[in-house]
């Protein structure tokens, strides 16, 4: 008998090793991201200068290969050992009664090329400026000569009350827009590089593509971890596959809050578009679609979802972004499906300015990395960024003619 217990107690501790083998993923290897893109000089410059791109990006040995808990420890930790950079809040009155209002950070060193560069920054789904991942980011973008310009999303701010009854959706670029054209009108000798985390990466390749203007004084835009097209996304939302149907219900749970923190300004008499009924279905709702549907689309006054989808992704405007355009997901990610990356790999594919960039680890907007169990407070995605906006702000310097050709260039070829 004490043999077979012992037996069984062997066969136990096999059964919890080899579970925790499997949904920690140890046995993947580290590798270099896949890379997708044109060859030509300016995407030959980019990857030669950003070395860390042809090399293994190694996540934390212990945990860093899953998925889940890359996302899960951006979601609720963002970065450790945080820094607190010092700046300024802005407010910008919108057209329509509303408050926009971003953070500014001025450089707190010197730049590689000596020139005004500014990141026009836009945070992930109900993210802001005081977000851990993007203190980190803006911290050590000053360090390296940036000044950053970071967008509040439209009522994620608990202590910024609305002041229209209208809050921040999956594509509405008014905030944005305003952002930028306040850093070009308070700093005009400034070059802008754009960039936009998850849903901030929808906006910003939609605010790229919305009108050529918009890409005027731009050298180069950036969407990390970003899902393209929600229409297309709806669908996988509601799969369990990858526990999504589980990070739906509990996005959706945020949201609920977010939105229930304006109560009074969004369903209140003087809304006019939202009423008791939309109030009831959004403390039903379980999912993302469902609050989209009850609330976010009527801001806008959009008659139907699949309305709203269509006019929100950026999948339909992404083709018109002429400026160079680096786009990074991760294969494990949890949230973003990979029918979705079919979309960025089919245009890097078709259009010389885009770099698609696809790691085999780091999750949602996770990336991190270290040895074995405890991350370094700088992430790979924020080291590749700043990696190839050096490399392309040192372009600029070498060939300054070149954005304006390519931009010509561009336009004819889209005529």
């Amino acid at each position: 008998m004490p043999a077979i217990f012992d037996g069984m107690k062997l066969a136990a501790v096999a059964t919890v090793l080899y579970v925790i083998v499997r949904c920690l993923n140890l046995t993947s290897p580290s590798a270099a991201p896949k890379i997708t893109c044109r060859n030509t000089p300016l995407n030959q410059y980019l990857l030669k200068s950003c070395s860390i791109l042809n090399k293994q990006y190694v996540p934390p040995l212990l945990w860093g290969k899953s998925g889940h808990f890359q996302t899960a420890l951006y979601g609720k930790m963002g970065r450790v050992n945080c820094p607190q950079p010092c700046g300024m809040r802005l407010y910008l009155p919108m057209h329509d009664g509303a408050t926009a209002t971003f953070d500014l950070f001025e450089p707190i060193g010197d730049h590689v090329t000596g020139d005004d560069i500014t990141m026009v920054i836009c945070p992930g789904i109900g993210n802001h400026s005081e977000k851990h991942y993007i203190r980190t980011f803006v911290d050590y973008s000053q360090k390296q000569g940036y000044r950053c310009a970071v967008l509040n999303h439209l009522g994620a701010l608990p202590n910024i009350e609305l002041t229209s009854p209208r809050m921040f959706t999956y594509g509405c670029t008014w905030e944005f827009s305003a952002m930028v054209s306040y850093i070009k009108r308070t700093f005009p000798q400034t070059w802008l590089i754009v960039v936009g985390f998850s849903l901030g990466g929808n906006i910003v390749c939609k605010f790229l593509g919305e009108n050529q203007a918009n890409q005027d004084k731009v050298l180069c835009g950036i969407s990390i971890c970003q899902g393209y097209c929600a229409q297309r996304a709806h669908d996988t939302f509601f799969q369990w596959d990858q526990c999504r149907r589980i990070y739906n219900f509990f996005m959706a749970d945020n949201m609920k809050k977010i939105i229930l923190t304006h109560k009074k300004s969004l369903f209140g008499p003087q809304s006019g578009k939202l009423d008791a009924g939309d109030l009831r279905s959004l403390y039903m709702a379980t999912s993302l679609a469902q609050i989209d549907d009850c609330v976010m689309r009527k801001f806008h006054g959009h008659n139907s979802l699949k309305e709203f989808y269509k006019k929100e992704s950026c999948v339909h405007y992404i083709r018109n972004v002429n400026v160079p355009l680096l786009v990074i997901n991760s294969s494990d990610d949890p949230l973003v499906h990979e029918s979705l990356l079919n979309i960025p790999h089919t245009l890097a594919e078709h259009k010389e300015n885009v770099i698609f960039v696809l790691t085999q680890h780091g999750g949602h907007m996770g990336f991190f990395e270290g040895t074995m169990l405890f991350p370094q407070p700088l992430t790979w995605m924020d080291k590749v960024i700043i990696s190839y906006v050096n490399a392309i702000c040192q372009r600029k310097k070498e060939y300054p003619q070149y954005h304006q050709a390519m931009d010509c260039t561009e336009l004819k070829g889209n005529a």
